[in-house]
């Protein structure tokens, strides 16, 4: 029924990669972009931002980095939900809600 569960978890993690978000804090001044599959991609510092206050630069690290795990989080929930939909026969593609996707 569920065909090769490893070959479907390979496609699966291709597909994440394929996925990109990205999120940013301070206004812009930090901006970072992963991938659904909660691999960081980049990050970038607005050259302006004033590096002295290296407690506030953490923060804005974080806040960034929160949000775009978040968004990552949301994209590989959306993308479970459609494998399933995918493989599961009809009728049964909404099991996602029982397992919180």
């Amino acid at each position: 029924m569920f065909g090769n569960i490893q070959e479907q978890q390979e496609k699966m993690r291709q597909r994440l990669t394929q996925i990109e978000v990205s999120a940013q804090a301070g206004g812009g001044a930090i901006q970072i972009r992963a991938n659904a599959a909660r691999q960081i991609l980049d990050i970038k510092i607005d050259p302006e931002l004033s590096l002295d206050d290296h407690e506030e630069l953490e923060d804005l690290l974080l806040t960034a980095m929160n949000r775009v795990l978040a968004a990552a989080a949301e994209k590989e929930a959306a993308e479970t939900q459609n494998m399933l939909k995918d493989i599961l026969p009809p009728g049964m593609g909404d099991l996602g809600g029982m397992f919180g996707m």
